[in-house]
């Protein structure tokens, strides 16, 4: 079955162009015309990524995306913004409500393609990837105590545990800071077009740089930074400030 996409948009020609656009290379498309259609769509229809418009009547794009977040079905639902709300103050709060990337009205179809088909490569990787529980023999010696029902590592184990989260929040963001500061030249680049709203065909024209090159770098930089789309991203960039002017 072709993968399901939805675009919301208010303008009846965008909606047409893209629709007629997705369905021509493969994909089945579910259009709205405002937020508010398209929020009962989503969970009508569980679509594998949404498209859709910022400035719309009865809910506007943010909202509608905000929404969709609070469903826990929903949360790494890939989601991209084509508006022409393109200043960073709209860049960031789309990020902040959870977009994965920003296209600027007037759009190219085949870049939407592109973008489109690199975020469902990307979920599809993320969603097969494997968690597996490591066999007895691979656990810690306190692990295969516990799961062997010995009581005293368990007790010390238990013991540790109360001094450990006393810190164990800090240490968290101490380790991720470190990480952070530990970007090649190249990873950084990518994060500083990445937190301006660009594409990867759009990051990959101004560094010289494949599509899948610049895949490579934003998966580098979610695992350093612990981060699962590109809005967690961008936000844990400026609470570090790794990229300029923020």
């Amino acid at each position: 079955m072709p993968l399901t996409i939805l675009v919301a948009d208010d303008d009846f020609a965008t909606r047409l162009s893209i629709t007629d656009y997705l369905e021509i290379i493969g994909y089945s498309v579910i259009p709205a015309e405002n937020g508010k259609e398209a929020l009962g769509l989503v969970q009508e229809f569980q679509p594998h990524l949404i498209v859709t418009d910022i400035t719309m009547p009865q809910m506007d794009g943010y909202e509608f995306v905000r929404r969709v977040r609070l469903r826990p079905a929903f949360r790494l639902l890939p989601v991209i913004f084509l508006t022409e709300r393109t200043s960073t103050e709209e860049r960031v709060r789309g990020y902040q409500m959870g977009c994965d990337n920003y296209l600027a009205k007037p759009f190219e179809l085949q870049e939407l393609g592109a973008v489109i088909r690199s975020l469902l490569d990307r979920y599809a990787l993320i969603a097969q990837a494997p968690s597996r529980s490591p066999e007895p023999e691979q656990m810690p010696a306190e692990a295969r105590s516990r799961a062997n029902g010995n009581p005293e590592v368990d007790f010390l184990t238990q013991k540790s545990k109360t001094g450990d989260s006393l810190r164990g929040s800090s240490a968290a963001r101490a380790s991720l800071h470190q990480n952070a500061l530990t970007l090649t030249q190249r990873e950084q680049e990518v994060l500083d077009l990445v937190t301006e709203g660009l594409s990867n065909v759009q990051i990959g024209d101004r560094l010289h740089l494949s599509p899948r090159t610049v895949e490579k770098h934003v998966s580098s930089l979610f695992r350093k930074t612990e981060s699962n789309n590109r809005a967690e991203l961008v936000r844990f960039a400026m609470e570090h400030h790794l990229v300029g002017n923020w």
